[in-house]
């Protein structure tokens, strides 16, 4: 056998063991998903909550459906949605700009967006004829107003990743600290509304948040199709990438916006959720490696697992009651990511 056909022997090799990850991934969050549905504070049998997933019309009891259809399965939905977001940002954010650290917490989107979230409740301001949907747009507004922020600073001296994550870093203590304002200013009854939101909750889940969130992690999928190739590349270094005829700058540019997008549209519904897009992408370069056309979708599914994990868990803590997710991220995801670190055999970095 010559050193081609070796070689090609080893990267199909390589290639069913990524394959082999994915589909196991996808077992895996399929049974999550599910034990997501059955636990809740409502303590439903079994067969009533799979008879009803089956046939959600045909017979039953009403309130069974109406606790796993309106509540329940929203809830998962959204869980599934914003984890995969939130991981695929955090693919995308270590990848261009080549820090294990970055996430979309670190360059102060999920801050913004809790900074915005707060002003209108701290205000009480209401959008006409859109109840309910003032401080997830709030929300998106300031995560999208970080980003122009951010985008400012790194255009003024270059879009290096180094420069990219000062700015990001200093983006994310102005908004903590506008954040530490609004509370200081809120009445009592206003600051714990505040803080709630600022936990992260999935208990506001509706079809419409979930529509919202999904209609935006689809489109950035799609966008984002055409360039895993150049972010593969960009791996390799900048002037590698542009050897291989990358323009590196116009490329940090569109995902950057596209980080944005992801993860203004997750927390906007959600609240603050920070551990998830640092832990997911880890998990997924731990399977699969740096290609980014198997680690971005591996991400995505690691992502919702921890997420929906951690719903699970909130939901199991406290009987009768739900722990706000934001606080549960961190415990499921921290043992993950202390045993990539307590491995120790493979640097990815």
């Amino acid at each position: 056998m010559s050193h081609l056909d070796d070689a090609a022997a080893q990267y199909d090799a390589l290639h069913r063991k990524r394959l082999t990850f994915l589909a196991l991934t996808g077992v895996v969050l399929a049974v999550v998903a599910v034990a997501d549905l059955l636990v809740g504070p409502a303590l439903l049998p079994l067969s009533d909550v799979l008879s009803t997933l089956v046939a959600p019309t045909s017979g039953g009891d009403p309130t069974v459906r109406v606790i796993v259809w309106n509540i329940r399965l929203p809830m998962t939905a959204m869980a599934l949605v914003v984890g995969a977001s939130l991981g695929v940002a955090g693919a995308l954010m270590q990848t261009i700009l080549g820090n294990p650290l970055a996430s979309p917490y670190t360059l102060g989107f999920s801050a913004a967006a809790g900074f915005g979230a707060a002003v209108v409740i701290l205000l009480g301001f209401d959008i006409p004829g859109l109840p309910g949907l003032s401080v997830p747009f709030a929300a998106f507004l300031a995560a999208t107003g970080a980003t122009v922020i951010v985008y400012g600073l790194a255009r003024r001296r270059g879009t290096s990743a180094e420069v990219m994550i000062l700015a990001g870093i200093a983006t994310l203590f102005l908004f903590q600290s506008a954040q530490s304002l609004v509370q200081y200013m809120a009445a009592p009854e206003v600051l714990q509304e505040i803080v709630f939101w600022l936990f992260g909750s999935l208990l506001k889940a509706t079809w419409l948040s979930v529509t919202v969130a999904g209609s935006i992690l689809a489109t950035a999928s799609f966008v984002l199709l055409p360039d895993l190739w150049r972010l593969t590349a960009l791996r390799l270094g900048d002037d590698r990438a542009r050897s291989l005829g990358v323009d590196v700058e116009a490329l940090r540019r569109r995902i950057f916006i596209l980080v944005a997008l992801l993860t203004a549209g997750a927390v906007s519904f959600v609240g603050t959720i920070g551990f998830v897009g640092l832990v997911a992408p880890h998990m997924a370069r731990a399977m699969v490696g740096d290609d980014q056309r198997m680690l971005v979708p591996v991400s995505a599914i690691t992502g919702a697992i921890v997420m929906v994990a951690a719903s699970v868990t909130s939901k199991t803590i406290s009987p009768g009651a739900v722990v706000p997710i934001g606080i549960v991220t961190a415990v499921v995801g921290v043992p993950f990511l202390f045993a990539l670190i307590l491995r120790g055999r493979r640097s990815y970095w």
